[in-house]
This record gives C-alpha cells, sequence and structure tokens, in this order.
C-alpha cells in the first residue's frame, strides 16, 4: 500500500504548533456564519416558502435559457427552470401571482405557463402541477431542525460510549462547526436553500464525524502505547491518519464534484453543500477536532484513556 501512503507514517508535522490559530480561524469561521444567517438570511426555495411546481414535457429538446426568457417576459422573472429524464422534461417552479390563493392557483398558473412557452412545432404538455403551500416549509423545516437535534444526540450518546465524553463533547462541537459553516456559505452566496441542500448538510454531518471518529481512535491507541506529553500524542496520531484522511475526503470531493458538473440543476445544491461540508469536514478534522481535547475541561490524559482492569469488581469483591 506505499504508493498510497502520501504522507510517512511517521511524518512530523507540528499541526498542535498552530492549534491556537485553527481554533480562532473556526471561531471567526462560525460567528461570520451566524452573522450572514441572522443578517442576511437564506434565499429559501419554495420548498419553503410555497408556490406551484408544474412539469412540462415537450416533443423535442428546448433551450433553458430560451424557456427562461419567456417566462420573463410572462411576468415570471423569479423562475426556476430544471430539465429532468430524458432532457424533454422541464420541472418549472414559480411563485405565484399577487392575489391568487391556494385554491387552484396551481392549475391558472400552469395554464399561463403552457401558454408562454408554446414553441411553434413543438408545444409543451402540463404532466402535472402542484400547490406548494407555506405551512409545508414550515414543517418542513422543523422537521429538518429535529433531525440535526436526534443526529447530535445520537453521536453524543455513541461517542460517550465509545471512547469518552470529551471526545463526544469535542466531536459534537466539531461537527456543528461544520455544518453552521456550511449553511453560512448558503446565506453569505445567496445561492438557493431547497430540500436537496437540507439533505447534503446532514450529510456532511455524517462525513464529518466519521472523519473525526477515525483520527480520534488513533489518539485512544497512542494514549496507551507511547509515552509523552498529551500535544506530541495528539499530533503524532493525526500524522499517522493524515494519508487516509487526504486521500478519503479527495475521492470524496472528486465525486461530489462530478455530481456538481453534470448532475443537473435537480441535485446542485445537494452536490454543492457536499462539496463544501467535505472540504470545511476534512481540515476540521485536522486542525479543530484534535486541537479541542489539548485545551479547558476537553484537554485529555491517559487516565482518561487508560483501560480499566477485567477483575476490578472481583477484586473488591474479596474480603
Amino acid at each position: 500500500m506505499k504508493p498510497f501512503n502520501l504522507f510517512p507514517y511517521d511524518s512530523k508535522i507540528d499541526f498542535m504548533r498552530l492549534r491556537w490559530i485553527s481554533l480562532s480561524i473556526a471561531l471567526l469561521l462560525v460567528l461570520g456564519s451566524f452573522g450572514a444567517i441572522a443578517f442576511k438570511g437564506f434565499n429559501f426555495a419554495l420548498d419553503f416558502t410555497g408556490g406551484t411546481v408544474t412539469e412540462l414535457r415537450f416533443e423535442q429538446p428546448v433551450d433553458v435559457d430560451d424557456i427562461r426568457s419567456r417566462l420573463d417576459g410572462a411576468g415570471y422573472g423569479n423562475a426556476q427552470v430544471q430539465t429532468f429524464g430524458n432532457g424533454n422534461d422541464l420541472l418549472i417552479r414559480v411563485q405565484p401571482r399577487t392575489g391568487e390563493g391556494e385554491g387552484g392557483a396551481d392549475q391558472n398558473t400552469a395554464r399561463e405557463i403552457q401558454q408562454a412557452l408554446a414553441i411553434e412545432g413543438n408545444p409543451g404538455t402540463v404532466m402535472k402541477s402542484d400547490f406548494v403551500g407555506p405551512q409545508v416549509g414550515k414543517e418542513i423545516a422543523i422537521n429538518g431542525i429535529w433531525a440535526l437535534i436526534f443526529v447530535v444526540v445520537g453521536f453524543m450518546i455513541y461517542i460517550s460510549f465509545r471512547f469518552e465524553k470529551k471526545f463526544a463533547v469535542a466531536a459534537t462541537v466539531t461537527t456543528l462547526h461544520d455544518v453552521i459553516a456550511v449553511a453560512g456559505w448558503f446565506a453569505i452566496t445567496g445561492h438557493e436553500f431547497d430540500l436537496t441542500v437540507l439533505a447534503g448538510i446532514l450529510s456532511v454531518m455524517g462525513f464529518s464525524i466519521n472523519d473525526t471518529i477515525v483520527v480520534f481512535d488513533r489518539i485512544r491507541e497512542n494514549f496507551r502505547s507511547m509515552r509523552g506529553d498529551a500535544i506530541g500524542i495528539i499530533n503524532a496520531a493525526i500524522n499517522q491518519t493524515l494519508s487516509r484522511t487526504v486521500i478519503t475526503s479527495f475521492v470524496a470531493i472528486l465525486t461530489m464534484l462530478a455530481l456538481y458538473l453534470y448532475g443537473g440543476g435537480s441535485l446542485r445544491g445537494l452536490a454543492e453543500s457536499m462539496l463544501i461540508g467535505a472540504v470545511i469536514g476534512t481540515l476540521s478534522s485536522i486542525f479543530v477536532a484534535s486541537t479541542l481535547l489539548t485545551i479547558g475541561p476537553l484537554k485529555v490524559t491517559k487516565q482518561d484513556l487508560m483501560p480499566k482492569a477485567r477483575d476490578e469488581e472481583a477484586l473488591a469483591r474479596r474480603p
């Protein structure tokens, strides 16, 4: 496996020397993301704000830019147009006109869209038109928050049981840092925030915690087998897992990049959130998660990680 060993197992890169700088950057990133979310907010898609989603099928392929121009001329300047299926099918999302209510709005909008896109020799057929109300979007947002809480609590329980409470807190803080950073990216850029982005953010949590646990497992083993101070032991663990971290993340990023470039508009939000999350998650597992184990109440010692004697309870029962 030497060709895949990008960094020697006994590398001496001093990551811990930058621990205060890395923690400061992570803190600024979180604060900046919170600020962007609070003051600028998200560009919520129709999944959250409500509107009409219409599926049109054409006999021949159409130019998406021409479709957008036609919709803009018909008064739907905020229309979102995506191709799917064999390329002749379009998914068009628009906000309802002022004064239109939920009842019948989707059918009226579908007729107007069909008329606006009545291309000579290639008429479009409405396959489906549905109204997504804002109440549905509110329920989706609440369910997403509950899913986030459920995952975080699950992480805490598992890591506390598998490792130690200090590891659980550090891993959870690092994962939340990654999620907040990805959410902040969408707030800053103004890119559309829809259900696929929410799914991508939840996937980022899984990717981030997986990478962090690999490093933590090596730290635990090093504490039991190596001599030295905590900073040196943790630094050695990062170097020993560095090749695995970089190779795994690089392959994952390539996959997400391909999905972003060739997956079509409907998957772009998912790919973008996972792509940004993979980059941030890789950096945080190296510079943030392990660093947290060297400061304050999260500082890990040999006493925290040394295995307990198997016969401890039996000895305690002896007279």
